[in-house]
């Protein structure tokens, strides 16, 4: 992995920074001025660049134009003490991954870059991916139809909308169409719609003349030149902002376009591939997506599939991301034994293969051998999963047998085995993390108050000012709990 670039003219700045991302185990490289940094562009690049946007010589702007001239899917964050609402948008109309303002708390600031970090080796990956390994895998004859029908488009510059699920892997489809067809060697630029703030989007699409709004200090190429000759993929259609289709339908009607701010009509050579998972036709009877422009996008429909209509391919997509994630991390692939290759298949994944995926860097991380086993699963896959480790259950579940864990046998074993109950509470969040789960520290902690508040009931015999007690809260806060949580048994004293 590449190190993290930090280019900023305030020694401590560059300072604190290298210290928390060494503490991190992550390599950086500083710069005090964007002017050293645009030289060292030309011989090296950097995984994350972060950048203050006020310096002596030129900005950081100057510096995000230049990366993203060259570099569009390099994440650059932008920190800045001027934190007024012109910079900002001039950093994201520059394509900055995120804008953070000084005085910044430091743990927020190396969680951002682990994101942009993410965000880079993803690209990384998909760009310079083994040329040894289809981009697509699938046997199932569901995947099967979406390769004959990319096969027949292969020669074709005609648009496409692909539909499915989020998670179905639409953008590997997209890639794919370019990469078969005539526009190959030509750029592929993709765009998520959803992702830009509405205000930003037309600028992002189409560029802007300098001076076109206050904080556009140059002039920026848009998505569209950007694609010249390509293919343009825009992702979540579905969710573009009603005036900007009619820009769109214009650009696919007759090929031009201008830039934001610009009086100079601009000649548009771009295949576009569009792609959303949400039911287009309703968004038009609603109101919410114009008819016209619908049809022009859905000149040739793509649908994949769900993982749920293709398990036979659960196998094959498992084992090659496990052998992925393992060479990501140097380190050996993880093997799945035949129950829990079952196991997997026979699980509804709401995030399709994309929580597939995130759940074999799970296993590649957190499962303990090299051969996996059901019992090694992230807990809330499987109750007996849960049950074994003896995790507080929900508010309305039931609670695991008490002798399941209380005659020192297998089970203290393996709360032992796993570091304790502490280690289990980690390994927990960390698979609802891997699965995509939200409001992880509210589930968890209501598990956690739910657990303690029973027990406690259990040992005082119901008795809840007792319990209150003996947990060293007060009288109003156990009752409180208690019919937050929907606990029964408790009496008064």
């Amino acid at each position: 992995m590449k190190p993290i670039w930090i280019v900023d003219d305030d020694a401590s700045i560059r300072w604190v920074l290298e210290k928390a991302l060494a503490r991190e185990n992550l390599a950086t490289k500083s710069f005090s001025n964007a002017r050293d940094a645009m030289a060292a562009l030309e011989f090296d690049t950097p995984q994350v660049l972060v950048s203050d946007i006020r310096m002596p010589g030129e900005s950081g702007l100057d510096l995000l134009q230049t990366v993203k001239a060259s570099y569009p899917g390099l994440p650059v964050i932008i920190i800045t003490a001027f934190s007024d609402l012109d910079s900002a948008v001039a950093a994201f109309q520059g394509g900055a991954f995120e804008y953070l303002a000084k005085p910044f708390d430091i743990d927020k600031a190396v969680e951002l870059i682990r994101r942009a970090l993410e965000e880079s080796l993803r690209e990384t990956s998909v760009e310079s991916g083994p040329t040894d390994t289809p981009e697509i895998l699938g046997q199932a004859p569901a995947m099967q139809e979406v390769f004959r029908a990319i096969g027949r488009l292969s020669q074709s510059n005609v648009t496409v909308l692909i539909t499915g699920e989020s998670g179905t892997g639409k953008e590997l489809v997209a890639r794919a169409l370019h990469k078969h067809s005539p526009r190959a060697q030509q750029p592929f630029i993709a765009l998520n719609t959803a992702a830009i703030p509405k205000d930003l989007l037309e600028s992002e699409l189409f560029g802007h003349e300098r001076g076109a709004f206050t904080g556009a200090q140059t002039t920026r190429r848009g998505r569209f030149e950007q694609a010249e000759n390509g293919t343009l993929f825009l992702d979540e259609i579905g969710d573009m902002p009603f005036d900007l289709q009619t820009r769109l339908l214009r650009v696919l009607s007759d090929g031009h376009f201008y830039r934001v701010g610009g009086h100079q009509p601009m000649k548009a050579n771009v295949r576009v591939i569009t792609a959303t998972h949400q039911n287009l036709e309703q968004r038009v009877r609603d109101g919410l997506f114009r008819e016209d422009l619908y049809h022009r996008l859905n000149v040739i429909r793509l649908r994949l599939p769900s993982l749920r209509e293709r398990r036979e391919d659960i196998p094959l997509l498992v084992r090659h991301f496990l052998v992925q994630s393992a060479r990501q991390l140097g380190v050996e692939a993880k093997r799945m034994s035949d129950p829990a290759l079952h196991f997997l298949t026979g699980l509804d994944l709401p995030g399709n293969v994309r929580q597939l995926e995130n759940l074999c860097n799970w296993i590649t991380v957190m499962a303990p051998g090299q051969t996996v086993d059901v019992k090694d699963m992230p807990l809330e896959l499987t109750q007996e999963g849960a049950a074994d480790t003896a995790l507080p259950p929900a508010p309305g579940e039931s609670a695991a047998p008490q002798g399941a864990m209380a005659d020192g046998g297998a089970g203290m074993a393996a709360l032992n085995a796993a570091g304790g109950w502490i280690g289990l509470l980690e390994l927990q969040a960390a698979g609802m993390l891997a699965a995509g789960q939200s409001e992880v520290m509210d589930v968890l902690g209501r598990q956690f108050e739910s657990a303690l508040i029973k027990t406690a009931l259990k040992h005082t015999h119901g008795r809840k000012n007792d319990a209150a007690v003996r947990l060293g809260i007060g009288r109003n806060t156990i009752t409180r709990k208690i019919a937050e949580l929907g606990i029964d048994g408790a009496k008064d004293e």
